[in-house]
């Protein structure tokens, strides 16, 4: 996969390995992807027009089924453990061969993004799924390009394929159950599936962050982030669910973002292009300028 950082990539996929698809659908826009959404029963039209789909079994993140491929080239600067778990890298190659196949016939649809509002430390990724809607949360989620030049010359750093309806067979590849998340780190790919859970790609890029940003000089962070009109930035770190969204969400200071971040020469820079808030238990009073989105 050496030719992964090539100018021909722009036009084909061939430097994964993927051949014989059916419709491949190029970043298209938020307009178009609602539309592809609806018309493939993804999901349905709520009131005032939000996009509203069902994930399945999966309604979380599955960090059980989270594994990083274990290789020559980075093995030695992972902490391993209960949550860096090693994956085999034979198993890797068999599975990501399966899928491959898989994927002969069917559509998929592409977004040629960013990662990183810093343009110093920023990532440029491409993102194949499965799912119209996914298309849609990785527009939404992470740095989209509008420059019509910039992005025809888009040279992924990092592929992150997602494929919900793939599922792993246990028994032979070593999984915990059907659903997968692997990294390998080496090949810069991240493979996704048996999950319709689009979470699952947010976090895996905020893993690749995580390990290639320190070599930077950069401090990955699990936080939100506000900033003062003076300059002054406030960075609230916790638990998923603990209220960063929350109290980052101050209308007398600007959001920088809500949930994953860098901290580099430069200052504080967010992962994304926008905001993952719960809207269970959702309430006016408490959260009124994120009850004001829905």
């Amino acid at each position: 996969m050496s030719s992964q950082h090539e100018p021909e990539i722009r036009t084909n996929l061939d430097y994964i390995g993927l051949r014989n698809l059916n419709e491949v659908y190029w970043n298209l826009t938020t307009p178009g992807l609602y539309e592809h959404a609806v018309r493939r029963r993804e999901g349905l039209i709520s009131h005032l027009g939000p996009l509203v789909v069902r994930t399945g079994a999966y309604t979380g993140r599955s960090p059980n089924d989270k594994f990083i491929v274990k290789e020559s080239k980075t093995g030695d600067n992972i902490w391993w453990g209960s949550v860096n778990r090693p994956f085999d890298e034979t198993k890797f190659k068999n599975l990501w061969h399966r899928l491959q196949g898989y994927m002969q016939g069917n559509d998929l649809f592409i977004q040629d993004c960013y990662i990183g509002a810093d343009p110093k430390y920023r990532m440029p990724v491409r993102l194949s799924t499965e799912y119209a809607w996914h298309s849609l949360f990785v527009r939404n989620m992470f740095i989209p390009i509008e420059n019509r030049e910039e992005l025809a010359h888009h040279v992924p750093e990092f592929t992150f394929i997602d494929m919900p309806k793939f599922h792993a067979v246990m028994e032979f590849d070593d999984t915990n159950s059907e659903a997968f998340i692997l990294i390998n780190l080496a090949e810069r790919l991240v493979l996704i599936g048996g999950t319709s859970y689009a979470g699952e790609i947010k976090k895996s890029a905020f893993s690749v962050m995580n390990y290639f940003l320190p070599e930077k000089n950069v401090l990955p962070m699990h936080c939100s982030a506000n900033v003062y009109n003076n300059g002054d930035t406030c960075i609230f770190f916790g638990l998923s669910g603990t209220g960063k969204t929350t109290l980052s969400a101050d209308p007398k200071r600007a959001l920088i973002g809500d949930d994953e971040h860098g901290w580099g020469e430069n200052g504080v820079f967010n992962f994304e292009g926008g905001c993952y808030a719960k809207i269970i238990r959702l309430s006016e009073e408490a959260e009124p300028e994120i009850y004001n989105t829905t």
